[in-house]
């Protein structure tokens, strides 16, 4: 098989790798009008054969195989149902939307050269080679508001099916047999700043102010005013951060004291936040219909920022750092605290994501968790995903030394996998030191890493 062919099936590969984090939490959004879809961009009249040809030499071989692979209708489709339940009416009524196939490539495009949304529209736009491989031809590119709605359009479902079809083309096309699985897990790290109890309690405090005064303009006033103590909280929290670069006996004084009037301010807001929406439940029901989705933007945040009082109370005042439902964004909540052992990086905020792979590098099956299982409960599970993938379980599997135990190499084994390249670090025995020593290990592992 050509190398090229090889690097075409691995650029597909951001099927998984960029949207995994999105499957831990879609954000889906409206748009307004309605916008009819295209599976595949029209013939560009200006975009003439003699150009094309002139620029052919310029592809990279990956955007050759990549190119030739894009062409599967079933990749399409899947791209083109998501687009088309954006709106009621989006296949029949509105503007043309971004054609299935260069909504596709161009999410392609961003991953292969890791841009953001901008740099991705202003090469295409410059860019001969990228506007052939795109299908843009001389087309307008959509800027780069649109490709982040498109990016958002195409959610976890849709990644499923991609990923699941391009499995498929990397078995028709003999990149993978399945002899092999390599199982291990990784961290997608969410958006999010650095997490203190402070910064947490001032981000809370400025979205719930925020909500409230949309709600007060967009009801045409209430009868109480909304106050903004966004000033002082601003204070506190400033006033927390230099306390804690201070020396001396009286720090922990000066720290808590800080927290105390961060933490009364916080739940001043709060009880607006609980007046505004005891006014709004009194409002006709027109008004309140057409005030509901900032009211359960307010309620939700409201929530939030509780558990974060809660939390910031037990850990500054009781001591209390495991506090149940830590929640360390209030924007992205699911977000958990994973320690893995790095030594360039002892604590991580995201979620854990096992990856399956097989020949060439081919992911063949992903799964992403809201709470962290123990790496010692997904290899049984992984082998038989991959026996359900591949109607035969592998001939090796390699993994790190954290999902080894006992009873799992034994039950692999029995599953009629030949080699199972699972270190033990801490094995006392002999023998097994000498089974880890072996080439076909030391082999396996050498390409598990």
């Amino acid at each position: 098989m050509k190398s090229a062919e090889s690097q075409g099936i691995l650029c597909l590969r951001f099927l998984v790798r960029v949207k995994t984090c999105s499957e831990v939490v879609v954000r889906r959004i409206s748009f307004g009008g309605g916008n009819v879809i295209q599976r595949r961009r029209e013939q560009q009249t200006l975009w003439h054969q003699g150009l094309a040809k002139d620029i052919e030499d310029l592809w990279e071989p990956w955007m050759k195989e990549a190119d030739r692979l894009l062409e599967d209708a079933a990749l399409l489709e899947s791209v083109y149902n998501a687009q088309g339940k954006r709106r009621e009416h989006s296949r029949t009524l509105g503007r043309l939307q971004t054609p299935a196939e260069v909504a596709l490539r161009l999410l392609i495009l961003k991953h292969v050269r890791n841009w953001g949304y901008d740099t991705l529209e202003r090469e295409v736009r410059a860019n001969l080679v990228y506007r052939a491989f795109t299908r843009i031809g001389d087309g307008k590119v959509p800027d780069a508001k649109t490709l982040a709605r498109i990016g958002q359009v195409i959610g976890p479902e849709v990644i499923r099916d991609l990923h699941e079809r391009m499995v498929a083309l990397a078995r028709e096309h003999g990149v993978v047999q399945g002899r092999k699985l390599r199982v291990d897990t990784t961290v997608v790290e969410t958006n999010i700043h650095y997490p203190t109890d402070s910064n947490l309690l001032g981000d809370g405090a400025r979205v719930l102010t925020r909500t409230m005064k949309r709600i007060e303009k967009q009801a045409g006033g209430l009868k109480k005013k909304i106050r903004d103590r966004m000033r002082t909280v601003k204070k506190r929290v400033v006033a927390i951060a230099l306390a804690a670069r201070q020396v001396g006996p009286e720090r922990e004084e000066r720290h808590r004291r800080h927290y105390a009037d961060l933490l009364t301010v916080t739940r001043r807001i709060l009880n607006q936040a609980k007046g505004v929406l005891g006014e709004v439940e009194r409002l006709p029901r027109p008004r309140r219909r057409q005030l509901r989705p900032l009211t359960e933007r307010l309620v939700t945040m409201a929530d939030r920022v509780r558990q974060v009082v809660k939390q910031t109370r037990a850990r500054i005042f009781e001591g209390i750092t495991r506090f149940p439902g830590k929640v360390v964004s209030v924007f992205e909540p699911h977000t958990e605290i994973i320690r893995k052992g790095k030594l360039s990086k002892p604590t991580e905020f995201g979620n854990l994501v096992e990856v399956q792979e097989a020949e060439n590098q081919i992911i063949t099956n992903y799964r992403v968790f809201a709470e962290r299982p123990s790496d010692q409960e997904l290899l049984v599970p992984a082998v038989e995903e991959h026996q359900r993938l591949f109607g035969r379980v592998p001939r090796v599997v390699a993994a790190d030394a954290g999902f080894y135990s006992h009873a799992n190499e034994k039950k692999v084994q029995e599953m009629g996998v030949s080699w199972v390249s699972v270190p033990n670090r801490s094995t006392h025995s002999e023998e097994r030191r000498k089974l880890q020593k072996r080439r076909w290990f030391r082999a396996a592992q050498k390409w598990r890493m």
